[in-house]
């Protein structure tokens, strides 16, 4: 059988190896129309900050490997032009010679990959402006960044790029300016956790330009003029382009094949498309969202990794079924690190899902052993316990938290599990009740009653006459920031003045974080309290009142 495999990159080198493994007779063709295959495009922005110094660090396979030790034909700068399904045959160029020649196939993998988003802007395709997503986007602008002595940098787009390369930029040495249309960077996370990476980057130097679009990039005297929405102008000296991308579909829809959401190329559940000889992986395709089970755009060098494996073993004529997405995600933003499992509250408001959610800004180990840091972390769940996603924000500690969230919801996991769970422990790594058993222990109050929750947003609305609002900080916390109408008792007095409380009103309770306005609202419900709990208290206030400034 002659299977040929359209993009070398993590889903097509994946399909390929995998080819070879299970079958030593298949004749495997890869063609790649630009000049590495197998490289690892996660890390190009540390290549240009200088922490990876050398390219060939990021080449996790080069051609010849395939060739020598899988016996694969490898051909790079070879540009597949056309499928002629009737024939089954590829019509490719040669990018070196210019020939242009055909080769027939029994099966076809396709694994293009997703294109840099380039808006039909004025300036776009002047000097200096980039986009980065292969080796070669990288080599550009290392050059460029070598051929004169750039200082200023607009990273247009919020994302992981976009964060990754303003770092590596700032690291370089220039003054990087972010550009973003929505009101927060890295849309994985919601608002409020976003304003912990919007703090930071703040203090490492990078400026934010939030609600604020591109309209244009003009030459001038001294450089590059980025021209933006709101009518104002920066000057740069270099421009880059991180708005998304968009799934290569060019020559699946030439071919006629079924195309999906977002345009994306229409795969079966064994991860066929239209044409029961050709099937397609990676960030070209649509997937399934475990939780939402919508359909969906995970450009992801994981899940096409696992579904070049997939698609490989069905085109040798196995039955192995497409896995549901959850969009796992970690950022590294100068000394924070941001993860993401599952649906975000954005997400899940937009799916009319029913929901609860829980805030903890736990220590990132045992408080009494040096150097613990501090998390803040955010689930959200629904009535029957069943977790829906998770994020957290912190310096240490954060993606193993997350990864652990990432299993229970693969493993249908519910917050009462989460309490069970047995992490590893001991004071320099976590607390014996670790922050993902914390996670389980207030979502599960909440679900019990045990603890009834308001949240930031619901502050606005409580009655000042209806109502007793109660800070039980220390008087000392309470003097330096508390929500406005709050009155002070602090947690260890509070048995002894419940009667300066009317119980006829329900008392909303907060403190820093919300532990002791945990403790705070038991002891009033057992003396008959109506009493709620802010989650997260006044920490996630502040997270949450920024994000309306």
């Amino acid at each position: 059988m002659k299977i040929c495999i359209v993009g070398g990159v993590a889903g097509g080198a994946s399909a390929a190896t995998r080819l070879r493994r299970l079958s030593e007779d298949a004749d495997i063709v890869l063609f790649e129309k630009g000049d590495y295959i197998s490289y690892a495009n996660c890390g190009l922005p540390y290549y240009i900050g200088g922490a990876i110094q050398e390219k060939d660090a990021l080449l996790v396979t080069k051609p010849d490997l395939l060739r020598n030790r899988f016996r694969i034909d490898v051909r790079t700068e070879n540009e597949v032009l056309a499928i002629h399904r009737a024939e089954k045959e590829l019509q490719v160029k040669n990018l070196r010679t210019g020939e242009v020649y055909t080769e027939s196939y029994d099966k076809l993998i396709l694994s293009p990959g997703a294109e840099p988003k380039r808006p039909p802007l004025p300036g776009i395709d002047l000097d200096g402006v980039f986009t980065l997503r292969t080796v070669t986007d990288m080599e550009r602008i290392d050059a460029y960044l070598k051929g004169r002595s750039a200082s200023r940098a607009v990273v247009v787009g919020g994302g992981f790029i976009g964060v990754e390369m303003a770092e590596n930029l700032q690291r370089r040495g220039l003054d990087v300016t972010i550009v973003e249309f929505a009101d927060q960077v890295v849309a994985s996370l919601d608002p409020e956790m976003a304003q912990i990476l919007h703090r930071h980057l703040t203090e490492h130097g990078v400026s934010l330009r939030l609600k604020t679009g591109l309209a244009g990039i003009a030459q001038v005297d001294t450089g590059l003029q980025v021209e933006l929405s709101d009518g104002s102008a920066i000057e740069s000296d270099l421009v880059l382009l991180s708005i998304g991308v968009s799934p290569e579909n060019k020559l699946a829809k030439e071919a006629g094949l079924h195309l999906g959401v977002g345009n994306s190329i229409a795969v079966s559940a064994s991860y066929q498309t239209s044409d029961p000889n050709i099937y397609a992986v990676g960030d070209a395709i649509g997937v399934t969202h475990l939780v939402s089970g919508k359909e969906t755009l995970v450009p992801l060098a994981g899940p096409a990794n696992k579904q070049g494996r997939l698609a490989a073993e069905n085109a040798l004529g196995g039955h192995q079924a497409a896995q549901p997405v959850q969009g796992s995600s970690v950022l590294k933003a100068f000394d924070l690190t941001a993860a993401s499992t599952g649906l975000n509250e954005k997400q899940a408001k937009a799916l009319g899902l029913s929901y609860r959610k829980t805030y903890i800004h736990p220590q990132s180990h045992a408080s009494y052993y040096p150097g613990a840091t501090p998390i803040s972390m955010k689930m959200l769940f629904d009535g029957n316990g069943a977790i829906l996603g998770a994020q957290a924000v912190g310096y240490e500690g954060v993606e193993k938290r997350i990864d652990v969230l990432a299993t229970a919801i693969r493993l249908h996991g519910t917050v009462y599990d989460l309490e069970e769970l047995e992490l590893c422990y001991a004071p320099p790594f976590s607390s014996a009740k670790d922050p993902v058993n914390m996670l389980g222990f207030t979502a599960a109050n909440i679900l019990k009653g045990d603890m009834p929750v308001y949240y930031a947003e619901d502050i606005p609305g409580l009655s000042p006459e209806g109502t007793t609002r109660l800070d039980v900080s220390t008087p000392a916390e309470f003097g330096m920031s508390t929500i406005p109408g709050y009155q002070n008792i602090p947690l260890d007095e509070l048995r002894g003045r419940l009667s300066e409380l009317d119980p006829n009103k329900p008392v909303y309770v907060t403190c820093r974080v919300g532990l002791r306005g945990y403790l705070a609202t038991r002891i009033l419900k057992q003396h008959g309290f109506d009493a709620y709990n802010l989650s997260g208290g006044m920490k996630t206030y502040q997270l949450a009142r920024e994000t309306e400034s």
